[in-house]
């Protein structure tokens, strides 16, 4: 009975994350946005991150709309200075922060290595790589003393699968976030911060619109037959609801043992 008793009275694990401070970088589309959503509706106070645009706007009035808090700073992720201002602008505004998502990303241009011009090359990492260093070193100072949780987007590419023609510079950025974040998961855990890096595959959301291929992309295709559908999961791309239920779980106590760990979410589509 006893032990019955003492099994009854732990504290149950949840996915709340109410009252803590989120920053989100990418949040106003895709899966930033949705991630955005998902956490004001379990409580956190959100820092939306991202250019000036419609879109980014509209995530911070739906958020205030549904009785959430929401700010949103115009910030390039490649720019220390402004990132640096953006995390001032969200701890003058809350006190804190508890949960970071470096998310901000985009693909660049495609392009065989030979052709790839050295200022899209430069573009792709600034944004990606530079652009996660720069989020996760501003946000440390405000992290350290009381702990949080910190989520990079990477990707299957440059991870698991290859065989994106043209993308070495998405690739490579992506790759360099996940050794970044078991780098930054090792020299952080004294301050009982947390780094995963979560990687989806095919998503659906509108980073097309930052995908530039160059007309000689075609000469370095190579045929490949998959079965019908990109993922056998779902025979579709993910949806970005499905990214953010997994950064929820990242930035609640239910992975509070969870460091250094990436995580794949594509529907098997990188085990074809």
């Amino acid at each position: 009975m006893a032990v019955l008793e003492a099994f009854r009275a732990q504290r149950p694990t949840t996915l709340s994350v109410a009252d803590k401070i989120a920053f989100i970088t990418g949040a106003g589309s895709g899966i930033g946005r949705a991630t955005a959503r998902k956490l004001a509706a379990h409580g956190a106070k959100v820092c939306l991150v991202d250019l000036k645009d419609r879109r980014s706007e509209e995530v911070e009035q739906q958020i205030r709309d549904a009785g959430g808090e929401a700010l949103f700073v115009d910030t390039d992720v490649g720019d220390p200075e402004r990132v640096q201002k953006a995390f001032q602008a969200a701890a003058e505004r809350w006190g804190k922060i508890d949960i970071v998502f470096a998310n901000a990303g985009i693909n660049g241009t495609l392009a065989p290595i030979e052709e790839m011009p050295p200022d899209a090359w430069d573009q792709t990492l600034d944004t990606n790589l530079k652009g996660t260093f720069l989020t996760v070193k501003y946000a440390i100072p405000y992290m350290k003393q009381t702990g949080g949780s910190i989520i990079i987007t990477s990707s299957i590419n440059g991870n698991r699968t290859f065989s994106g023609f043209g993308m070495t510079a998405y690739s490579t950025s992506k790759a360099g976030q996940m050794a970044f974040g078991k780098m930054a998961a090792l020299e952080l855990a004294r301050y009982r911060i947390r780094v995963n890096i979560i990687c989806p595959g095919a998503i659906q959301t509108n980073i097309s619109e930052s995908t530039h291929p160059m007309a000689s992309l075609e000469q370095i295709k190579i045929p490949v037959k998959y079965p019908e559908g990109n993922q056998p999961l779902e025979h579709g791309p993910g949806q970005p609801e499905q990214v953010a239920d997994l950064v929820l779980f990242l930035a609640s106590d239910a992975s509070r043992h969870i460091s250094g760990t990436e995580i794949y979410i594509d529907g098997t589509e990188s085990l074809l």
